[in-house]
C-alpha cells in the first residue's frame, strides 16, 4: 500500500509540477512546503515505515529517496527556467543605447605625441631601448653624478624648481641616464623620453617641456659614431636632403660636446621667419659621455666610452609644423587644433 501511494505521489506532483508556469511560479513553493514541509505529503509517507516489516523497509526507504530526488530536481529545473526567463525579460526591458551618436569629427594626434612618436620609432630601430624615470627627483640624479656638483655654474642654466635642498622637480631626462648607468652593465643603447621643467616662460619657452634624450656605452665609441647616429636621425625626421651641422659646445656631462643644427625643413636652407633667415635650426646638444660620469656610474672608463644627445620634442614640434608660440600646445584652442589635422 505504501508503494503505490509513493509512486502515486510521484505521478501526480510531477504533473502539478509541468503544469506550473512563469506567471504562476510561486506555485512551486507551494508544491515544495506541501510535498517536503512537516505536514507535507512525502515526509508523513516516510513516517510510516516505522509501521513496515524489516524486510520491506530497505525497499520502501529506496523508493521513497528516489521519489525525493526526482521531485526536487524537477522543482529545481523548473526553478532555473524561470530565473533565464526573468533574466532575459529584465535585459530586453532594461536595454539602453551605450553606442555614441555618429561624429563625421576626425582628430589628430596632439603635435608632441606624433614627434615622440616618430622620434622613438627611429631610435628604436637603430637599437634603443626605451626607459622612462620619476619626475621627482633627486639633486644627486638630476646634477651631481651628471658631474655638476653643488654650486656648479652650469646649475645656473636650467632654473631649477627645488622642492627642498635634496629634492626637485627634473630639469632633464638626463637623470633616466644617470640611473640606469647604475644598474646596466655595457654595452647598451637606451633612449629616456618625458617632462621635464624649468622656471622659464616665453613665446619659445614652457615650464612644462617634453625632452628626448640617448645614451650609448660600449667599448671603441668616437665622435665618428656619434655624428654618424645623428646625421641618420636628423635626415629621417627632416628627410633625406637636410643639412646637419656640428659646433663646439660645452655641456658638464660630454667632452668634447656639440650643438647640432640642421637645414631649415620650411626654406629648404634659404632663409625664413621661421629660422630668422638664416637657412639653419639649431635643434639638440649632444657629445662624448664625460669619463668622470662613467666613473661616479660605476663604469670602468679606461674600458668603456660612450655618447649622449637630447633634444627638445616641443621646439621639434614648433619646427616641423610652423608653430611661432609654444603655448599653443597648451591653451586647447579649437582653431589650432583643428590645423592641426
Amino acid at each position: 500500500m505504501l508503494i503505490e501511494d509513493l509512486n502515486k505521489l510521484k505521478e501526480d506532483i510531477g504533473k502539478e509540477i509541468d503544469k506550473v508556469n512563469y506567471h504562476i511560479r510561486k506555485t512551486l513553493a507551494d508544491i515544495r512546503v506541501k510535498v517536503f514541509g512537516k505536514s507535507g505529503s512525502l515526509t508523513a509517507l516516510s513516517k510510516g515505515m516505522r509501521d513496515l516489516p524489516n524486510e520491506e523497509k530497505p525497499k520502501v526507504g529506496a523508493l521513497i529517496n528516489e521519489v525525493r530526488s526526482f521531485l526536487e530536481e524537477k522543482i529545481s529545473n523548473k526553478e532555473k527556467a524561470f530565473e533565464e526567463q526573468e533574466l532575459v525579460e529584465k535585459l530586453e526591458k532594461e536595454k539602453i543605447d551605450i553606442t555614441e551618436p555618429s561624429n563625421d569629427k576626425v582628430g589628430a594626434p596632439h603635435p608632441i605625441s606624433a614627434v615622440l612618436d616618430k622620434l622613438t620609432d627611429i631610435c628604436v630601430s637603430l637599437g634603443f631601448s626605451v626607459v622612462e624615470g620619476p619626475e621627482i627627483e633627486t639633486d644627486y640624479y638630476n646634477f651631481e653624478a651628471l658631474n655638476t656638483p653643488k654650486n656648479h655654474p652650469a646649475r645656473d642654466m636650467q632654473d631649477t624648481f627645488f622642492i627642498n635642498e635634496n629634492i626637485l622637480v627634473r630639469s632633464q631626462t638626463s637623470a633616466v641616464q644617470a640611473r640606469e648607468m647604475e644598474v646596466r652593465k655595457p654595452p647598451f643603447k637606451i633612449i629616456c623620453p618625458g617632462k621635464t621643467y624649468r622656471n622659464d616662460s616665453d613665446s619659445t619657452h614652457s615650464p612644462v617641456f617634453h625632452q628626448i634624450e640617448g645614451l650609448v656605452v660600449d667599448e671603441n665609441i668616437s665622435m665618428a659614431d656619434l655624428k654618424t647616429m645623428l646625421t641618420i636621425l636628423m635626415k629621417r625626421l627632416f628627410g633625406e636632403d637636410t643639412t646637419i651641422r656640428f659646433r663646439p659646445s660645452f655641456f658638464p656631462f660630454t667632452e668634447p660636446s656639440i650643438e647640432v643644427d640642421v637645414s631649415c625643413p620650411n626654406c629648404h636652407g634659404k632663409g625664413c621667419q621661421t629660422c630668422k633667415g638664416t637657412g639653419m635650426l639649431e635643434l639638440l646638444g649632444a657629445g662624448i659621455v664625460n669619463p668622470k660620469v662613467l666613473e661616479i656610474s660605476g663604469i670602468d672608463s679606461k674600458k668603456y666610452r660612450g655618447f649622449a644627445f637630447g633634444l627638445g620634442l616641443d621646439r621639434t614640434a614648433m619646427i616641423l609644423n610652423s608653430i611661432n608660440n609654444i603655448r599653443n600646445f597648451y591653451r586647447n584652442d579649437i582653431r589650432f587644433l583643428n590645423q592641426m589635422k
